[in-house]
């Protein structure tokens, strides 16, 4: 997250307009306020199950702010359909795997699991079914002798923070073309 409001308002492309979290203590809060940049919190836990009451909630601050696209990174809420529509062809999502392989949780270690040479993440547009929309663009990492969950993801972060903005820079510009990045 902050690497997109730091390109954002580095290269002056697009204006960061919020910076909702459901997670009281994601350190991404602080960072965005100390950038400027508004922010909402919309702690999921109050409403249990009901998640169409949290979205609910966490819609109002979103419209308020009334952005052009909705870039998910670091949430880790699946969304429902209703909410996945308010936004459609405008919310994208950073996923640390190389979609379609390992869509969900534990990716660099399923990765690893499965003895493959090569892992990365996707930058991708958000549909109702979890990790399957469009692939906006990729970016490699090999998997190297002695890897193990988080040195994998370590180096899969770095990528992400160089693949990110350059999609959304496109996205902006109307390239819906997957930028592939090695």
């Amino acid at each position: 997250m902050l690497r997109l409001v730091e390109d954002m308002k580095t290269l002056a492309y697009a204006k960061p307009v919020l910076v909702a979290s459901n997670d009281p203590s994601a350190g991404g809060i602080e960072k965005a306020a100390r950038k400027g940049v508004p922010t909402a919190v919309i702690d999921h836990r109050p409403f249990g199950k009901d998640r169409a009451a949290f979205e609910a909630e966490l819609l109002k601050p979103i419209l308020a702010a009334k952005p052009d696209v909705v870039c998910l990174a670091g949430f880790m809420r699946v969304l429902t359909p209703d909410f996945v529509k308010e936004f459609e062809g405008r919310m994208l999502n950073i996923h640390p795997s190389l979609l379609p392989k390992y869509p969900g949780l534990h990716t660099h270690q399923r990765a690893l699991d499965a003895g493959d040479a090569e892992a990365g993440c996707t930058v991708h547009e958000v549909t109702p079914v979890l990790d399957d929309g469009p692939i906006l663009g990729q970016a490699r990492v090999p998997v190297q002798a002695g890897d193990n969950a988080e040195t994998l993801a370590a180096r899969v972060l770095g990528q992400e923070h160089a693949l990110y903005p350059a999609v959304l820079r496109r996205f902006l510009a109307g390239n819906r073309e997957p930028l592939f990045l090695a």
